[in-house]
């Protein structure tokens, strides 16, 4: 089932064409990857799924529904979580704190005027329930600060969960982990796409391969091709333009 489409997507910026008549659909299931070169126009294609900024033509579509002018809430509120390049915790509160916050963005009581936003219980529980899905349960009391940068980026998915999001929509997740905190990762995306429609960029070929389901290459704003990893690896362009240097460098048969 299809939960985000892109649909003839371009984002202009002057004379520079960052994402060019760009089609795609994430669906729940699976995992899809967008992978390309630094300035393929990955980035600026998941700012316009999520609304962050508008696309100069084409449409977005949310579970059926056209959202291209949506604000990036209410896209929010609709379903679609959405995690950065760099690490967009709250360093100074707890762990818990840092999910609670998000899902009380999600569950808002702005009749509530006379108990604090701290004592809902719905929020709270989505807190708890996302810190357990990211496998960060027993760092829930601990400040975020003090977490090491891969449970950093587990945190920033948490937040993502305690939304309640379909789609996720991830850049770079992996940028700057070690074997091990990828291979937690990993396991943590694998496990969340039953649930969810995911869309995924990131510059970890060998990842790449080994977890998604659904690989487009991006170059110079364009799809240049889209299909099963094996289907990719098997493209003459895309080795051209692309995966020559990372097959050289042993990605995963």
């Amino acid at each position: 089932m299809t939960l985000l489409a892109a649909k003839n997507i371009s984002r202009h910026f002057g004379g520079v064409r960052a994402v060019d008549d760009v089609s795609l659909t994430i669906d729940r299931d699976e995992i899809h990857a967008v992978i390309g070169t630094n300035g393929a126009g990955k980035s600026t294609l998941i700012n316009v799924l999520c609304g962050e900024i508008a696309p100069t033509s084409g449409h977005v579509e949310l579970m059926g529904r056209d959202v291209t002018k949506w604000s990036q809430p209410r896209r929010a509120q609709s379903g679609l979580g959405r995690s950065y390049q760099r690490t967009t915790i709250f360093p100074n509160f707890s762990v818990r704190e840092n999910c609670r916050l998000c899902a009380q963005a999600r569950w808002q009581r702005p009749w509530d005027w006379f108990t604090s936003a701290t004592q809902c219980d719905a929020s709270a529980a989505a807190a708890d329930n996302a810190l357990q899905r990211a496998g960060l349960m027993s760092h829930s009391d601990d400040m975020a600060a003090t977490l090491s940068h891969g449970a950093k980026r587990q945190l920033e998915i948490a937040m993502c969960l305690a939304t309640a999001p379909q789609i996720l929509l991830l850049d770079e997740p992996l940028a700057g982990m070690g074997s091990e905190e990828t291979e937690r990762m990993l396991g943590l995306l694998s496990a969340l796409k039953s649930s969810h429609a995911i869309l995924l960029v990131e510059h970890d070929m060998d990842a790449v391969f080994r977890v998604s389901d659904r690989i487009t290459v991006m170059v110079n704003g364009r799809v240049l091709a889209s299909g099963t990893p094996t289907a990719i690896r098997a493209n003459a362009e895309v080795q051209d333009a692309y995966l020559g240097a990372h097959l050289d460098d042993g990605v995963s048969q």
